[in-house]
């Protein structure tokens, strides 16, 4: 069954997907943005850590939650694994309209220059793809503008000197910080180092017609109760619905890209609510279903004229998976330090993000969001009994006198990290499923062991009596800031799209989610997913307006 004709398709109602839907709405394309979960309330889910993302201990509250949705997973031993959601190897992102920008902790990063030219920076490093993006900061700059004022960001720029230069302020003034930012300012300053409030895509003041924070301690993680997180289901996607050029399809699952006999993408098949299979004819097509959904649905789009699957010609499509790995340090004190003032994490610096002696890239460090009491039920100490009287009082003692410092590593691209089809495990549509494989570069391990160290020495130096660090294994990196399997370049050979994420060989399929990063940078990703967003909108709409037809 067919639905009605339409311009352009977009897969994914997330940072991504949720931006480009607005943009070529508003620029007067008629849209179908396909969401595979559905409108998320506060209220179906309320603040219960044990569903938050965070934890995911009785599932996930933003999905997907159930056994339909599986993946495989290539062990160390060469064995495999089937495993669901919950599972961390899943590396799972949320499956609801406004994905990740729903429960995420909102920090709305800039990339630096440096994160867009790494390999100009730090030249080849052995065993790593790692490369330039084919566009710069400044090219990108306008719209990581347009991002912070239409999904709103608060912040102060001024006071991080190693922030990119911009030409415009964020559009509300930075949150107050809380008492553990208020004792690292004055460690910071002490040693030298340059503390600044953390960028967050959160309301510090009402705007846009939703309110003001609260601060509540169930922020990251969780959905707002008051609607003044800034995400894509509440400010672009609503926007591009009013546009009445926009169609919104909730529960609904892209199988694959739909090909003439020409090899021509002519729009995609899918599965509606009721498990029954359609088909979208469109102009365009535009993936934004995350750094695993994306490739996925490219690598299962196969024909005569694509074998290996869409945009894969010279085996690119789902290489060079990234996350970050989170590595900080621990440290306990004497004295109370919480004071229940969300969401936690309000300061921050960027003095080792980058020109570290011996490490390629480096990472920001800030303090950690609120720890609720299951989550630092497994925060101790090396060596700390994992239950009985001693791991009751460390939790009754300790859980308003700790302090973490952490950050994401920038991890370094690597070839064999990646997003494979399983050839025999397929979901409960009967679409083959997402086999992962792969493992960190060694330069990782390097970075992390920097960065950890760096935050031990800022927790000892505000006076904890006990310290540990903490860092990240060697295996397959993705999670929550997945990205890099279908990078942007200029050469198709090591590509998969173009500058301005138009797939190599296909002129009307576009991708639009961190996929494209070349290298995903020592900042949480939102913010440049937004950005790339409004790239990717920006350049249809405007080809499209001067009768490009991408035939």
């Amino acid at each position: 069954m067919s639905k009605h004709h339409v311009q352009a398709v977009v897969i994914g109602a997330g940072a991504g997907g949720g931006v480009v839907a607005k943009e070529l709405s508003v620029a007067g394309l008629s849209v179908v943005l396909f969401e595979r979960g559905d409108w998320v309330p506060y209220d179906a889910h309320d603040h219960d850590e044990l569903i938050s993302q965070r934890t995911t201990v009785l599932g996930n509250a933003y999905g997907p939650d159930d056994e339909r949705y599986r993946r495989v997973v290539v062990n160390d031993d060469g064995s495999t694994s089937i495993v669901t959601p919950s599972d961390g190897a899943y590396n799972n992102v949320a499956a609801c309209v406004g994905s990740g920008t729903v429960s995420y902790g909102a920090m709305g990063w800039r990339f630096m220059a440096e994160d867009f030219r790494m390999k100009s920076v730090y030249g080849q490093v052995e065993g790593s793809t790692l490369e330039d993006w084919p566009i710069a900061y400044e090219d990108l700059e306008h719209c990581y503008e347009k991002a912070e004022w239409e999904i709103g960001v608060s912040g102060d720029a001024k006071l991080n000197p190693f922030a990119s230069p911009r030409k415009k302020e964020y559009p509300m003034p930075p949150f107050a910080y809380n008492n553990e930012a208020r004792m690292l300012e004055s460690t910071m300053k002490r040693m030298g180092l340059h503390p600044f409030p953390i960028p967050m895509l959160r309301n510090s003041v009402p705007y846009s017609g939703r309110p003001a924070c609260v601060r509540r301690r169930t922020c990251c993680g969780f959905g707002c109760p008051l609607n003044a997180k800034c995400g894509t289901h509440n400010t672009v996607i609503p926007a591009a619905l009013s546009t009445g050029n926009c169609e919104l399809r909730t529960n609904c699952v892209v199988s694959e890209l739909v090909i003439d006999g020409s090899g021509r993408i002519t729009g995609v098949a899918y599965f509606d609510q009721d498990n029954t299979k359609q088909l979208q004819s469109a102009d365009i097509v535009v993936i934004a279903a995350s750094a695993t959904e994306t490739p996925r649905l490219l690598l299962n789009s196969t024909s005569k004229q694509f074998p290996s699957g869409v945009g894969n010609r010279h085996d690119w499509v789902g290489r060079n998976l990234q996350g970050h790995a989170y590595t900080g340090a621990f440290g306990l004190f004497e004295e109370d330090m919480f004071d229940d003032v969300g969401p936690g994490a309000t300061i921050a610096v960027s003095d080792f993000s980058h020109h570290n002696p011996g490490i390629v890239g480096g990472g920001l460090l800030a303090n950690e969001f609120t720890r609720l009491p299951y989550l630092f039920s497994g925060i101790r100490p090396p060596g700390s009994p994992p239950w009985g009287k001693a791991h009751k009082e460390f939790q009754r003692r300790y859980f308003r006198r700790n302090v973490q410092v952490v950050g994401p590593i920038q991890e370094m691209p690597f070839f064999d990290s990646r997003v494979q089809v399983d050839p025999g495990v397929r979901d409960a549509w009967g679409i083959p499923v997402v086999r992962l494989s792969g493992h960190r570069h060694p330069k990782d391990a390097e970075g992390c062991d920097f960065l950890s160290r760096k935050a031990e020495t800022i927790l000892k130096e505000a006076g904890a009596f006990q310290t540990w660090r903490h860092g990240s294994g060697i295996g397959l990196s993705g999670g929550q800031h997945q990205a890099g399997t279908c990078r942007m370049g200029n050469d198709p050979l090591t590509s998969v799209t173009d500058r301005y994420g138009r797939v190599h060989d296909t002129p009307n399929v576009f991708v639009a989610d961190a996929s494209l990063h070349v290298t995903n940078g020592g900042f949480n990703p939102a913010l440049t997913i937004m950005a790339l967003g409004y790239w990717v909108g920006e350049y249809i709409s405007s080809q499209w307006q001067h009768g490009n037809r991408f035939t």
